[in-house]
């Protein structure tokens, strides 16, 4: 190889929503290797095993490098951009003809740039829907809708800086930055606590964070290793526990807050030691933490997937802002509810309104006015009614949805219950997917468009806390690859022969989202330099704020809203056929399902396949030796996994993966859903376990996302 290289360029690496800074460099035969980046603002040059791993993919020989289309023969051929353009333009006007324009859904990407999820969302609505969806679904959506309906704002409520320097008890659930979000957690979340900070995790499984801190002979970390589904009952005897002892802010509930007296009597007959119970937790241990919680100066929330990903998801959430408000931990440093964002985009993927009820910057798309303020800078119209989620629209394939447009997705992999979802891809009229690899969804795909990698295109990204940064490219790697923004571009000015489509950057595209979008309106591609703004930026010259509402909430009333909420198990519970409880989650060594990370050399030498935890008491029940191969079934399917056996995990429960595509375990999840915010209940379906003979999984095949 040669040794002639560019100068590296500044970016953001194009995992996890920390929003670490990295450079890239690319050589004379278009080779790209990663450089560290000493003086990034978020991670002043540390970086994790992904990070580190980033540009293994780029230039990886499964790229996609030429469109596709699915001849009569039944395969994906090359063809031409302009017959593969000539095919999508002419199939989605067909579906919009022959039924109607809400025949067709979309599919944006949480990993893709603010600029390219902001023109899917605006292809949507020019055909004529609101079904427009990320994974944003997935992961955060009942954190979204709580907080937003709730406080105003549908994310983290401070900084990862504020917290690290304010907070003194850090009360952690349903999340685990050590393994999710690394440099988070190491630079900020443990260097608090090293200095002194309280950390208190909730949490069925014992993980990366549980290890992390490293003062386990202090009193100043707790880890309650509740049962899964049980974290309303827990919160609720804390909060009980904080109003029998009279630790409620008092003042700040009466000045800013309504709802208290719901709460209140919500409480009035709950039995706390059953409660315990039923949590699998000690009940002086849960009272003992809502003391340490109420006590201290500045306490702040994490959430994660582990309190989204229910049915009761937004109960889940609400519960822990009613924390927060009770004992006035908002609107200053170093407190608030604060969901660590899974991905590198996922935050501004709905920041710029590719969901299914909010155009840009979070407003209603049911409003009329805001519709209007929109179309003044669109110049079409806007459909009033919201559209359906991802999964719904998967739901809908073969009654409502005959269409479906996929950019860096993949629901045959990505969503629950995905033998289902398989047989409904199979079944879709017309499916397109733009990606860079080809995926578990390529495989029923029409049309295949291959797009340009996170590492050779601009645009902006919106890490965990809200802060908004430019990404930067080098050269394309292979020629005929086309950046997503191209490539929406060339369909929407086809498909709309109007200049709606006529940009000719990422930079215009910006300057138009900071037309419809408030959040953003004070941003400019200059002032992002390379330290990036947190939203919201209301006016030019705005620094942008690293906590919000100090002054108030942006709730209609202006108050934050205390909603008392009552448990709900698991619409699955375990049974005599299904005895035991299965919960999924990630690990720091791979993403999602493997798009990228199974295509590094590094992560799969270190994780290469799919594994399930056991407990030693329900190994000794079945039979089961550490590293024996299991299978591991629910009442949607099975998958043949190593078993590890650990006290990680509770007794009764087992925990998997998705990150594997010859063991998926999202094959085995349910798609029942949140009713308000359609989110899947990933953590918690009814399981058993069968001993293998042998194994046939082939560890070097890769996944796909």
């Amino acid at each position: 190889m040669s040794t002639d290289e560019s100068e590296p360029v500044k970016t953001i690496c194009p995992y996890c929503g920390v929003g670490c800074g990295i450079q890239i460099a690319q050589d004379d035969e278009g080779e790209v290797s990663f450089r560290p980046w000493g003086d990034a603002p978020v991670n002043e040059g540390s970086i994790c095993i992904k990070g580190g791993a980033a540009t293994q993919s780029v230039n990886h020989e499964d790229r996609l490098t030429d469109p596709l289309i699915r001849g009569d023969d039944g395969e994906l051929h090359e063809a031409t951009w302009e017959e593969a353009y000539d095919l999508v333009v002419s199939e989605m006007e067909r579906i919009r003809d022959d039924y109607s324009p809400q025949a067709m859904g979309f599919y944006g990407c949480s990993k893709a740039m603010n600029e390219e999820n902001y023109l899917i969302q605006k292809l949507a609505r020019h055909y004529g829907t609101n079904s427009v969806d990320t994974c944003t679904r997935m992961c955060h959506a009942s954190t979204v809708y709580a907080l937003k309906n709730s406080l105003g704002e549908g994310a983290m409520t401070n900084s990862m800086e504020d917290l690290e320097a304010a907070a003194d008890v850090f009360w952690i659930q349903g999340a685990n930055p050590g393994e999710q979000h690394p440099i988070a957690n190491s630079q900020y979340f443990r260097q608090a606590v090293l200095e002194g900070a309280t950390v208190i995790q909730v949490d069925p499984h014992a993980n990366k964070t549980t290890r992390s801190f490293d003062i386990s002979e202090t009193d100043r970390h707790m880890h309650l290793q509740l049962e899964p589904g049980t974290d309303i009952p827990l919160l609720n005897v804390v909060i009980k526990t904080i109003l029998e002892n009279d630790w409620v802010d008092e003042e700040f509930v009466a000045e800013r807050t309504e709802g208290f007296d719901h709460l209140k009597e919500t409480l009035a007959d709950f039995d706390k030691e059953e409660a315990a119970e039923q949590c699998g937790v000690p009940l002086e241990d849960i009272e003992l933490a809502a003391e340490k919680y109420a006590m201290a100066n500045n306490a702040a929330i994490f959430t994660g997937m582990g309190m989204s990903q229910h049915t009761c998801g937004v109960d889940n959430v609400q519960n822990e802002i009613n924390l927060a408000l009770i004992t006035g931990n908002l609107g200053r440093p170093g407190t608030g509810v604060n969901p660590l964002r899974g991905q590198n985009n996922v935050q501004g993927a709905s920041d710029v309104g590719a969901m299914p009820n909010v155009l840009p910057g979070y407003r209603d798309v049911s409003d009329p006015e805001v519709r209007a303020d929109v179309e003044a800078v669109w110049g079409f119209e806007i459909p009033a009614e919201p559209g359906l989620t991802n999964v719904e629209l998967s739901h809908e394939i073969g009654e409502s949805i005959h269409g479906l447009y996929v950019m860096g997705e993949n629901p045959a992999m990505s969503e629950p219950d995905t033998n289902r979802v398989e047989e409904r891809l199979a079944e879709v009229e017309f499916l397109v997917v733009q990606d860079i690899f080809p995926t578990e969804t390529t495989e029923y795909a029409d049309v295949v468009l291959p797009a340009t990698s996170w590492a050779e295109r601009d645009g902006t990204v919106v890490n965990t806390d809200r802060r908004t940064q430019r990404m930067r490219g080098v050269d394309k790697v292979y020629p005929n690859t086309k950046d997503d923004l191209e490539i929406l571009c060339d369909v929407g000015t086809r498909l709309f022969g109007d200049e709606s489509f006529d940009f000719d950057g990422p930079e215009a595209v910006f300057e138009e989202l900071r037309q419809v979008a408030p959040i953003f309106h004070g941003m400019t591609y200059d002032r992002l330099g390379e330290e990036g703004i947190h939203w919201p930026c209301y006016e030019p010259g705005d620094e942008g704020d690293s906590f919000l509402y100090a002054d108030g909430f942006t709730t209609e009333s202006g108050r934050g809203q205390i909603e008392g909420v009552r448990h709900q198990p698991p619409k699955e519970v375990p049974d005599e056929e299904y005895p035991l409880i299965l919960t999924t989650g990630r690990i720091i060594e791979h993403y999602n399902t493997g798009t990228m990370s199974r295509r590094s050399d590094t992560l799969t030498r270190v994780e290469p396949e799919n594994f399930v935890d056991v407990h030693p008491n329900d190994a000794a029940t079945y039979g089961i030796e550490d590293g024996d191969y299991v299978t591991l079934k629910s009442r949607r399917g099975e998958i043949e996994v190593e078993a590890r056996v650990t006290e990680d995990i509770k007794e009764g429960t087992v925990w998997t993966t998705p990150h594997f595509a010859d063991a998926a375990g999202n094959r085995l999840t349910n798609d029942v859903l949140d009713e308000r915010a359609k989110i899947p209940e990933y953590k918690a379906a009814a399981a058993e376990i069968e001993v293998s003979i042998d194994t046939d999984a082939d560890a070097d095949a890769p996944a796909d996302d």
